[in-house]
């Protein structure tokens, strides 16, 4: 596989063209934003971490039945994958309130909730990443409904798996961030699962294991994400 010019830069990702027309390199990069990339800054090492976190999720959620968009890691920051028509929707899975949750709806951070919740947030850096319901996407034509049953099955299946995957580590998953994409005309989970994606708490303390401490300026960032990496056996 050769890696050829690079296709697109995000806040935390360089994305590379192959001689595969179906074949993307994914670059993972210490760059640190919030707040909509008003926030900037680095996190050492996480690059290697994401990368690697999110390659042995990929595999696990695999065997699980969610289909991915994970082919092959190539080195510690770099990864083979599907190349996807992303559905611009982002898909958030809340188990206690936390974040904007609790901003927005004057729930006290750290409460738990009976069932898990779904949201969705329309792509659009320029909109903010505005909450949209499912019908919205379907009138705007980001997906369709059936795209939609699809999207809710596998996220809620990607949950009961990460929530068991981050306990035997002693860690609570609080909520976290996902996209999917189109591949062949099937939905497959197309983004990271990581401590930028996800929010992690230690199960004894609820101490944050995750951007959160970027975020909120709470220090002990790098060594946060080191927590999670060694808990995690990676």
């Amino acid at each position: 596989m050769e890696k050829l010019e690079q296709l697109y830069e995000g806040k935390a990702k360089k994305v590379f063209k192959t001689d595969d027309p179906d074949v993307l390199i994914v670059d993972y990069k210490d760059d640190a934003t919030a707040f909509n990339g008003e926030k900037r800054g680095t996190i050492v090492g996480k690059g290697v971490i994401n990368n690697k976190m999110s390659n042995r999720v990929d595999q696990l959620l695999e065997k699980e039945g969610v289909p991915t968009h994970f082919i092959k890691e190539l080195s510690d920051r770099e990864t083979a994958v599907k190349k996807v028509d992303i559905v611009p929707l982002e898909v958030i899975i809340r188990n206690v309130a936390a974040g904007s949750f609790s901003k927005r709806l004057g729930v006290p951070e750290g409460t738990p909730f009976d069932e898990p919740t779904i949201e969705f947030s329309y792509k659009n850096d320029e909109l903010g990443d505005p909450l949209i319901n499912s019908y919205f996407a379907v009138a705007m034509k980001l997906a369709t409904w059936d795209e939609i049953d699809t999207i809710k099955k596998y996220a809620f299946k990607v949950n009961d798996v990460l929530k068991a995957y981050f306990l035997q580590a002693d860690i609570k998953l609080i909520d976290f961030k996902i996209e999917f994409g189109r591949y062949h005309g099937q939905i497959i989970l197309a983004d990271e699962i990581s401590p930028d994606t996800c929010r992690l708490w230690d199960v004894h303390t609820n101490e944050k294991l995750d951007k959160d401490r970027f975020r909120r300026d709470l220090g002990n960032v790098e060594e946060a994400y080191n927590e999670v990496f060694h808990r995690l056996g990676l």
